[in-house]
């Protein structure tokens, strides 16, 4: 019997019959493979093609047996992922929030939270990426790098802003490009930046690092973020078998998508939008145009991303599988979008001028992206080397006279 019966089919994934296959192969193969763990958590999913199948299968999670498990310190260092990570997300993420390294992370944002610190996005939205896109609509994947880190700009979608803040400049760029391969694009109204209508069809709009410090870019960095996120990106990775775009801009992104190999996925890669490196070829780089024509392959003309923002209601994208059983305790309504902070305080506001040398408020405070930063790092270091060496010609004649 050909062992080719357990991989995803390679072609014809818009056949209307697929649906039936998936049956047949689940009836033939036996239901994903489970292992029962002796401490309260739930089941997990197994390989081989009970793993081929799983995204098509509905993954059973007792939310409230897995938080009975818990000790007292994980219920209450876990309470934001426990009231606001979508259980599509926490029934495979469940093992990775109680690993020392992400409780540790935890530790260090309640430590934030004591000492006064503001902390963006609002927490309640830290998840946000999570509730707009379900792990089991995902179909296209943008990675991000830091939050946003002033007032009302960061709400848990990367790139994204909520309103009335204008469209940062690496938006306003990706903009450009998808102007310049769909002429009939339309931003949102008012230079908006919202971009809840991607997420809502599919798309994750997912930063590598959570959360930031207001007013200091990248102080999160280095915590415990990065683990957890490239677990969100390993395991769409893992469990999307139908097949996902990534699009990795940058070259931060474009390591974190290094692993994906193999004809299941897409990766496409370019240089950042970000306004120091898009001129590099980011404009012409055709990424939307070739995201929707791969999608049209695997899942039919109704998979495709309408990358129009200017609509009035959120565009929901096809169902291409159950989502996650949950409890009745665990159904409610996720916040369309979280409270606003407050504003910084004056003080605050002084000391970001401070760090941020030739700030620039339509630039966010000129830290619109890490690869922004590393290409003004960069800058600044060549003008060192180039001084240095300078120097060192001019020493042996100074010597000599």
């Amino acid at each position: 019997m050909s062992l080719k019966r357990k991989n995803p089919p390679a072609t014809s994934l818009n056949d209307p019959k697929k649906p039936k296959k998936n049956a047949d192969l689940t009836s033939f193969f036996g239901p994903p493979k489970v292992t029962a763990a002796s401490d309260g958590k739930t089941a997990t999913l197994g390989n081989g093609a009970g793993a081929a199948v799983a995204e098509s299968q509905p993954v059973k999670f007792d939310k409230d047996k897995w938080v009975a498990g818990l000790s007292d310190e994980q219920r209450k260092l876990l309470k934001l992922e426990i009231d606001t990570l979508d259980p599509s997300w926490l029934a495979v993420l469940k093992d990775e929030v109680v690993t020392p390294g992400f409780l540790e992370l935890k530790r260090f944002l309640q430590k934030e939270i004591d000492s006064k610190q503001k902390i963006y996005p609002p927490l309640d939205d830290v998840y946000s990426w999570s509730r707009h896109c379900p792990l089991h609509k995902v179909r296209v994947v943008i990675l991000g790098q830091d939050p946003y880190h002033g007032h009302n700009q960061a709400h848990g979608l990367c790139f994204s802003v909520r309103p009335p803040t204008p469209a940062p400049p690496s938006l306003k760029n990706i903009y450009q490009a998808i102007k310049k391969e769909y002429p009939s694009f339309s931003p949102p109204p008012k230079n908006g930046g919202l971009l809840t209508p991607w997420a809502d069809q599919g798309v994750l709009l997912l930063n590598t690092c959570l959360t930031v410090r207001a007013g200091l870019a990248n102080s999160h960095a280095g915590h415990g973020w990065e683990k957890f996120t490239q677990k969100v990106i390993d395991t769409v990775v893992k469990l999307r078998t139908r097949g996902v775009v990534f699009l990795a801009w940058g070259s931060p992104a474009q390591k974190r998508c290094e692993k994906i190999t193999g004809a299941r996925h897409l990766v496409l890669k370019s240089v950042h939008p970000s306004p120091l490196s898009a001129h590099k070829g980011f404009f012409d780089c055709g990424h939307f145009r070739k995201t929707n024509e791969w999608l049209e392959s695997r899942y039919g003309a109704e998979g495709v991303i309408n990358w129009d923002l200017n609509v009035q209601h959120p565009i929901k994208g096809p169902e291409t599988s159950e989502p996650v059983k949950v409890t009745e305790t665990q159904k409610k309504k996720p916040q369309e979008a979280g409270p606003v902070t407050e504003l910084a305080k004056k003080e605050d506001a002084e000391k970001k001028k401070d760090r941020a040398l030739g700030e620039d408020d339509d630039e966010f405070g000129a830290a619109d992206d890490e690869d922004a930063i590393a290409a003004m790092e960069e800058i600044a270091q060549a003008e060192a080397e180039a001084e240095a060496e300078a120097e060192s010609e001019t020493e042996p004649q100074e010597k000599q006279v």
